[in-house]
């Protein structure tokens, strides 16, 4: 059984986040960046698990320059058997896809991995359109997968409810909470991850159908305002004629 595992890098949840000055780029000065935490957590250790339980090899996905390289070691210590990067900057999702179904028309894998969205864009767009261009079924936000004979049993969360949906290799999905949980790799699978291969690839020509006019930050919060408790009219009219909520 072949798992391919989509790897992003997302910057550090606790960064600051800026852009250039004129708007149209982010800025990365001092920015930690990290495995987007869907990918890691949920669709590359669900991946790791079932190839450890039912057999198979699992291999990670990055489109990316070298400095995602320590970030694609990490993925191999936590149990991938090898490694694919991409050499170019993901400069957009339909970019990113075309990347990963270039390579898997080359490299036919049993199921494709994507966490459910990455934690800086969370557009939620990569794995659907890898799924219609390479003409597989595709399961989104999935809460659980479990191998049962030649099938899959896979859960999702929809409103109300749980859907369980049985399906056969090929197929994608995203992976959602519940999937699996984190694993911590030990001082011997980090020494060991340095020795497993990582193939660098040359990326696929991509018409670009969007581009990035100009990112803006969200207004600053701002502070709580305190009413009297006795002043309930002066409460209403900001509720009225400033929020705009009644």
């Amino acid at each position: 059984m072949k798992l391919l595992v989509c790897i992003s890098k997302t910057p550090e949840t606790t960064a600051k986040i800026s852009f250039s000055d004129d708007g149209t780029s982010f800025n990365s000065d001092g920015v930690q960046f990290i495995m987007n935490p869907y990918d890691e957590w949920y669709a590359l250790v669900r991946a790791v698990e079932l190839a450890e339980s039912n057999g198979g090899e699992v291999t990670v996905l990055h489109v990316g320059e070298s400095s995602s390289d320590i970030i694609i070691r990490k993925a191999l210590s936590i149990g991938a058997h090898k490694a694919a990067r991409v050499d170019a900057v993901p400069t957009s999702s339909m970019f990113v896809a075309t990347q990963i179904v270039n390579y898997v028309k080359n490299n036919p894998q049993d199921i494709v991995f994507f966490g459910k969205e990455t934690i800086d864009y969370n557009g939620a767009e990569v794995g659907s359109m890898v799924s219609e261009m390479l003409d597989l079924p595709y399961i989104s936000f999935a809460s659980k997968l479990e191998k049962q004979g030649d099938v899959f049993h896979c859960d999702r969360d929809i409103e109300g409810g749980i859907q369980t949906v049985e399906l056969s290799p090929p197929f994608a999905i995203s992976a959602a909470k519940g999937m699996a949980e984190q694993r911590i790799p030990n001082m011997k699978a980090i020494m060991m991850s340095k020795r497993k291969p990582l193939e660098v690839l040359e990326p696929f020509q991509v018409d670009e159908k969007v581009s990035i006019s100009q990112y803006n930050l969200p207004p600053s919060k701002s502070g709580v305002k305190l009413i009297d408790a006795d002043n309930m009219e002066e409460l209403v009219r900001l509720l009225k004629d400033v929020e705009k909520v009644l």
